[in-house]
């Protein structure tokens, strides 16, 4: 066997699961069709959730030295709305970074965790057996891994060479977006945008940086929508939406976007999984796409890794379909809300209008942001207290910081009572012992993504949930 797994894409999604894998010293490589890191610059922005897990694994104060601060807020359907008081996380705000950035230092940590990745492969056959899958390429050498994880985008090669259906809506709509200087002054810019925006939400132009603005406008009607705008393309929608094209000049990129709305099928088809775009594609409102792949990546990472190991339990690896799929499904519907909200009409301009009054109201709001920036994902794990299957925030602890307890990917345990144990699992879960920790709970168990997957002070229970999420012991 070449690998323990190949990984067929090297985005956001790709790289994570790559260093996820190698924490647990699987054998890994990312295959990336693309020569060389994409030229567009366009900056993204990474949500409290995806913030917290880059803290686990000690890798946000890098990315925080190239990336923007902003504070949280909901905008879910550009309502721009503060955060709500007494959010109970430690990065409690957005930051935005350029897409080639954040991806090149993933890639950089995959790489310094022993990931091989290479550029300029195309993956182009898939075949599976009982044993593992061979990955034929696109010049004819084949490779052989025991799975396969298609991280390569809404128009996976991995998904449709495997079959897997890819239901939703096709685009009705098109919106350009891009980043571009303007030659006109800030206030005329202000009094246009705020005219239009009355009608149109989609449109916005908007500083982002020096001299640079970030311009969005809704999209021909016609054309054709695989070919990459032009500048001339910009300046004759501004045209048609505000009436003036701003003087807009030198883009530092442009993109097309289109409102398709689709999720696959099922996210595993034996030895061959699907994360990231390659299972679900959404309209960006909200900026939910990136996100939403890294936290597959983080989901899927060590359960994967377990099943590699020998040590994971029957079922843990059918769990990650079980509980990323559903998140999906509820991103993709409140993009369709958010979509709908800012469509022309007056029926969607009333509930847009409505939905602004009620994100006044502290708990509207609280729920709106928990949605877009996942902090309000709740796994199914049985019957049990409001905080089982949550994340929890991080938290001071006798030995310092909770997340900085996480970065080797493993369970924690974390013990108030100091009467409970993981000593039949030395490999797989560590236990911190304090007292005092800020949790209204005896004790409770940590999974490698954060989740807690236990909580209770008796061990006879807390040996069965070790069994249920970390195997058998080892002792």
């Amino acid at each position: 066997m070449d690998f323990d797994v190949i990984i067929a894409g090297c985005g956001p999604t790709g790289a994570v699961l790559a260093a996820e894998l190698r924490l647990h010293d699987v054998r890994v490589l990312v295959l990336e069709k693309d020569t060389e890191p994409t030229s567009i610059v366009r900056i993204v922005g990474l949500h409290i959730r995806s913030l917290e897990l880059l803290a686990m694994r000690g890798l946000l104060d890098r990315v925080l030295e190239h990336g923007r601060r902003r504070p949280a807020g909901a905008y879910f359907a550009a309502i721009d709305r503060p955060a709500p008081p007494g959010l109970d996380s430690a990065h409690a705000f957005l930051l935005g970074i350029r897409q080639p950035v954040l991806v090149g230092l993933l890639e950089e940590h995959a790489s310094a965790l022993g990931a091989q990745i290479r550029r300029g492969h195309e993956v182009t056959g898939v075949d599976t057996d009982h044993d593992g899958v061979a990955v034929t390429l696109a010049d004819g050498r084949r490779l052989r891994a025991r799975y396969l994880v298609g991280c390569d985008g809404g128009h996976s090669t991995v998904r449709k060479l495997l079959g897997i259906g890819f239901p939703g809506e096709p685009s009705r709509n098109e919106t350009l977006m891009g980043e571009m200087e303007v030659g006109v002054a800030p206030a005329e810019i202000a009094a246009r945008v705020t005219e239009v925006r009355r009608t149109d939400k989609r449109f916005s132009v908007q500083p982002f940086g020096d001299r640079i603005h970030r311009v969005i406008v809704p999209g021909p009607a016609a054309g054709d929508r695989a070919a990459p705008p032009t500048l001339e393309d910009f300046r004759q929608q501004l045209r048609t939406v505000a009436g003036t094209d701003f003087g807009v000049h030198s883009p530092r990129w442009m993109s097309r976007f289109g409102d398709a709305t689709r999720l696959a099928e099922r996210y595993r088809a034996g030895r061959v999984l699907l994360a990231g775009d390659a299972a679900h594609i959404h309209p960006p409102i909200g900026g939910q796409g990136l996100n939403l792949g890294v936290q597959d990546a983080f989901n899927l990472g060590w359960k994967l890794a377990a099943r590699i190991r020998g040590w994971a339990p029957a079922t843990l690896l059918d769990t990650y379909q079980a509980e990323r799929r559903p998140v999906a499904e509820d991103v993709l519907d409140n993009a369709r809300a958010q979509t709908e909200l800012l469509s022309d009409g007056p029926g969607p301009r009333a509930a847009h209008r409505l939905l602004t009054e009620l994100m006044d109201i502290d708990e509207v709001n609280r729920r709106l942001l928990e949605k877009i920036t996942a902090i309000g994902i709740r796994y199914d794990f049985g019957p049990g207290p409001d905080l089982l299957g949550r994340r929890l925030p991080d938290l001071d602890v006798r030995q310092g910081r909770l997340y900085d307890l996480l970065h080797h990917g493993r369970g924690l345990l974390l013990d108030r009572t100091g009467s409970l144990t993981a000593a039949g699992w030395p490999d797989r879960v560590d236990r911190v012992g304090d007292p005092a920790a800020a949790v209204d709970v005896p004790a409770l168990l940590l999974r490698p993504d954060g989740h807690v997957a236990w909580i209770g002070d008796d061990q006879r229970d807390l040996d069965d949930h070790l069994a249920r999420w970390f195997g058998e012991r080892a002792d």
